[in-house]
């Protein structure tokens, strides 16, 4: 299969996990509101930052050009909604979870995790 035949075939995963966050709302400005916190970078930005770091340097897992085409792709067709750098986060993760390297369960429990350590604060 082609980068571009990948890429589309990824925009049609489902991920409902992710889903939930773009239609929940749940996005930094809201949540860092709701619970005082004055800092405008999500405190997951710099972890985002050296995934997509390592990732470029060792592409193996996501290549770097796909990477970008498919964040593109599902910031345009399916996380249009959420803004920047939610859509790069959740974009990458649903790539991620596309092509297996992590599981959406998985997923879905440590976001659950962190969801409750934000609110036992």
């Amino acid at each position: 299969m082609t980068s571009e035949g990948q890429s589309r075939s990824v925009s049609q995963v489902s991920v409902p996990a992710l889903e939930r966050i773009a239609t929940r709302g749940q996005v930094w400005a809201r949540v860092s509101e709701k619970y005082g916190v004055t800092n405008p970078v999500p405190p997951w930005k710099s972890s985002l930052d050296g995934t997509c770091d390592a990732l470029d340097k060792n592409g193996d897992a996501l290549p770097v050009l796909e990477r970008r085409h498919e964040e593109d792709l599902l910031s345009q067709d399916v996380y249009a909604a959420l803004p920047a750098p939610e859509r790069q986060l959740v974009a990458l993760a649903h790539s991620l979870v596309a092509r297996g390297v992590i599981e959406e369960e998985a997923l879905a429990r440590r976001m659950e995790a962190v969801r409750r350590r934000l609110q036992a604060a």
